[in-house]
């Protein structure tokens, strides 16, 4: 492997227990030579871009639909046509909307849990690819590349469902799926403010929703800073509170680059190397 290389992020959306790439990982202060290429799966689309090592678009983004319905083989051929048009890749960084452990799928409740789990996605992609491929889920990949690195900092996205990721000076913790966890009487993060619910009740009573979520999440984890992303966090209309900001859509690429640099226990090895 060159001591310059590129990879491939793929930031799946429905949308750091972290250690340190030595010289001989190939991550090496050639670095700023590094091309990406990311993707980014969503609930209803997905797309795929280049990336520098800066994080800027080299390449005009590719967008198809996401397959439906979508078992693990249609999800990888649609993702190995989805990027044909692109440079090619040495490396592939996978953001997925569920629970992920050393390169195999726990759940997958936008694509159906029964026909994913236990999966080995970063295997089969490593395959097809013909690279080493990392694993992650998609909300933490999207928190790596924001968060500032200090204090107690909650990443919450708002798409097809809810993702959440918490980091505590810049370490990942264990992942937890609170958009299935209650928030409203029976009824969990997803069915209260997804976007099905959304588009049901207008986006006036799901933004008086938003920042009674808001209320609760500091409550429970007494971040020092919450961030907002997802498609719909744009649709956000009220003033937000100290604290909080919203961000990049983007974001769910982006850290793609940051989880080749600092790798969690959730992605563990990469397949393929």
């Amino acid at each position: 492997m060159p001591r310059t290389w590129a990879s491939l992020a793929i930031s799946i959306l429905a949308d750091g227990h972290g250690f340190k790439f030595s010289e001989k990982d190939g991550w090496s202060e050639d670095r700023l030579e590094v091309s990406v290429r990311a993707i980014d799966v969503g609930g209803t689309g997905l797309k795929a871009s280049v990336l520098d090592a800066r994080g800027q678009m080299l390449a005009d983004p590719v967008r198809v639909e996401t397959p439906s319905p979508c078992p693990p083989s249609v999800l990888v051929e649609a993702l190995v046509q989805l990027v044909k048009p692109l440079p090619a890749f040495d490396r592939v960084s996978v953001g997925f909307p569920g629970v992920v452990r050393h390169g195999e799928v726990i759940t997958a409740p936008h694509f159906g849990n029964a026909v994913w789990r236990g999966f080995a996605f970063a295997e089969a992609l490593a395959a097809r690819f013909a690279t080493p491929v990392r694993l992650l889920n998609d909300a933490d990949m999207q928190g790596l590349a924001v968060i500032k690195g200090a204090g107690i900092e909650l990443v919450v996205t708002l798409g097809t469902g809810i993702g959440t990721a918490l980091f505590r000076d810049r370490a990942l913790m264990p992942h937890l799926e609170l958009a299935h966890h209650p928030i409203h009487g029976n009824k969990t993060y997803n069915e209260y403010l997804g976007d099905k619910v959304r588009q049901k009740i207008g986006n006036k009573k799901w933004n008086r929703r938003v920042r009674r979520m808001i209320a609760i999440l500091h409550t429970l984890t007494n971040y020092d800073q919450l961030y907002l992303g997802g498609g719909n966090a744009a649709r956000i209309t009220f003033r937000l509170p100290r604290g909080t900001q919203i961000v990049s859509n983007t974001a769910g690429i982006l850290g793609g680059i940051a989880l080749w640099e600092e790798a969690s226990d959730c992605g563990g090895r990469p397949a393929g190397s």
